[in-house]
């Protein structure tokens, strides 16, 4: 009986410290030192991959608005002050984030850093006067620019804070 009871207790701890381990893990996956921040400090909790954020913009309608986090790369920043970025997505699906009340903005080299956002998710329909700003801003020829005729349906993100990896 007590050889039994000893090896329970040993079970019991053996799969304690297992369970101890897999929580630090997870805590351990996000570091600031490891992040300079923009924007609001935030508590970094359910972080969403960019394929689960894909999936919840598709399942949006224009109107809808969503609080999450999600991180992703930055395939590109606006050129002139950092006053937006794009986020990718699952394919060649974008997010395009902007910074709320243009109280902050990122580093106009951050292409390609991994990002961690903040904030609200929506689905957009922007202009085409929008478009060619946008393009504009992000260093696109004038002939690139010219080919924009029409209103583009966007998977937007008003972002209070931003984390990217150092």
């Amino acid at each position: 009986m007590k050889k039994i009871n000893l090896l329970l207790i040993v079970i019991a701890l053996f799969v304690g410290n297992i369970v101890m381990a897999q929580s630090k893990a997870k805590a351990a996956a996000f570091d600031a030192k490891n992040y300079a921040l923009f924007g609001e400090k935030f508590k970094v909790t359910k972080i969403l991959t960019k394929d689960q954020m894909l999936k919840k913009y598709k399942s949006l309608k224009k109107g809808d608005t969503i609080t999450v986090q999600f991180q992703s790369n930055i395939k590109s920043v606006c050129k002139k002050k950092g006053c937006w970025m794009k986020m990718e997505m699952a394919g060649d699906d974008t997010s395009f984030v902007k910074f709320k009340d243009y109280a902050f903005f990122v580093p106009l080299n951050a292409d390609n850093s991994t990002a961690i956002v903040n904030g609200k998710a929506f689905v957009d329909v922007v202009s085409v006067d929008e478009l060619k700003h946008y393009a504009k801003d992000g260093g696109k020829s004038a002939a690139e620019i010219a080919k924009i005729t029409k209103p583009e349906v966007t998977y937007s993100f008003l972002a209070d804070g931003v984390y990217i990896k150092k």
